[in-house]
């Protein structure tokens, strides 16, 4: 596809994708694409954005640009077909079977462009005795057994807000997947196709080397009991006196070694490598770090190898000394926000424009991409 004058940054540039707007994942996924470079234009229906919050303050949709289309109207399918036919990538997040009874599903949308590549999200997949209902990212671990893996023994499974399914198990492995699929379009004999991201899937192969571990007899089946999952007194958090709280992962030795010293515990804990004496040591640890506060605690190991961090708030963290001389968060029209990752050498990547509004950009995508009929069957922003 041409390139436009529109996102000249990041590796992506050149890049087009045309976005069905949904929530949480596809949306999130199309946002990490237009972070890389790519022109994300993304297709709001009428009436506004389904989040529930003001659109100025979802990131998910910065870097982007906005047009609206009513699926429902009889232009509607033609004006986003005509869209898809100068896009190399589509993301959608509807339940398997919607987009092609709104008249742009994959079959529609590749008989247009034969090189496109249509990326379908969804927690259940396209296919199987669930894709038909509805869910949400803690069932879509709770399945595939990701969630059993968190949280301490004998109490419920903790839940790791929707990062796990609809971020990483989702978002992540859409973008790959399109990607992947954009590279063999590119090829001289490539072609475009279905990208069938599902969270179950994602979620499940994220705990690859869980499964490895299972099956050599190096996990046991059940939440904090393991090296990994908080049953390990020396890979864990602990509260401080201030009821804070400082993350512990000396997994090496001689990382622990350093550890131990400093935490005052060497000439006293039993033996890390005995696993029955794991909630003698877990212990004697909770019980030192309750003697001083966090701040303190974070002085005591700063420029060590002992593997240890203070756990800070998401408005902490902007401010720690690390983040903040990379930059991990920056601020873009008074809006604190995690900055584009990874970061590139030759072709580096930023937030250059806020969330997008809805409809703002009808007009200038209508001319960038040579699609006439887009102001006219879009409607206009709502007021």
């Amino acid at each position: 596809m041409a390139t436009t004058g529109y996102g000249s940054h990041g590796p992506l540039t050149g890049v087009r994708v045309l976005e069905l707007a949904g929530i949480g994942p596809g949306p999130f996924a199309a946002m990490l694409l237009a972070d890389l470079g790519a022109d994300v234009v993304r297709v709001d229906r009428p009436g506004g954005p389904g989040l529930g919050i003001d659109p100025a303050y979802d990131l998910t949709n910065r870097n982007k640009r906005s047009v609206i289309v009513d699926l429902k109207a009889p232009d509607g399918p033609g004006t986003v077909l005509d869209l898809a036919a100068r896009a190399d990538i589509l993301i959608e997040g509807y339940r398997p079977g919607v987009a092609e009874r709104l008249g742009v599903g994959p079959d529609a949308a590749l008989a247009r462009n034969p090189r496109l590549v249509y990326g379908r999200m969804t927690g259940w997949g396209q296919e199987g005795p669930l894709a038909e209902r509805a869910g949400h990212d803690i069932a879509y671990i709770a399945l595939t057994g990701t969630l059993s893996l968190i949280g301490r023994p004998g109490e419920p499974p903790a839940v790791p807000a929707n990062l796990v399914g609809d971020y990483a198990g989702g978002s992540l492995y859409l973008v790959v997947g399109v990607l992947a699929a954009l590279q063999h379009a590119r090829t001289p004999d490539g072609r475009g196709q279905v990208v069938d991201a599902a969270i179950v899937d994602g979620a499940a192969h994220l705990a690859t080397m869980i499964h490895g571990m299972l099956a050599a007899g190096g996990w046991q089946d059940r939440r904090g009991s393991n090296l990994l999952d908080g049953g390990c007194p020396f890979y864990g958090a602990y509260e401080t006196a201030d009821g804070e709280y400082m993350a512990v992962g000396p997994l090496e030795q001689r990382f622990y070694d350093e550890f131990s010293t400093l935490l005052g515990i060497d000439g006293e804990a039993p033996d890390r490598s005995d696993v029955t004496r794991w909630d003698e040591l877990h212990a004697l640890v909770a019980d030192r770090f309750r003697a001083r506060t966090r701040a303190e605690w974070t002085e005591v190991f700063a420029g060590t190898d002992a593997c240890v961090a203070p756990v800070l708030s998401l408005r902490e963290a902007p401010h720690h000394p690390h983040l903040a001389a990379r930059s991990t968060f920056v601020e873009h029209e008074g809006l604190t926000q995690p900055a584009p990752a990874p970061r590139f050498s030759a072709t580096p990547v930023a937030v250059r424009r806020g969330p997008a509004r809805p409809g703002a950009d009808t007009e200038a995508v209508a001319a960038d991409w040579d699609v006439p009929g887009l102001g006219g069957g879009g409607g206009a922003p709502p007021a």
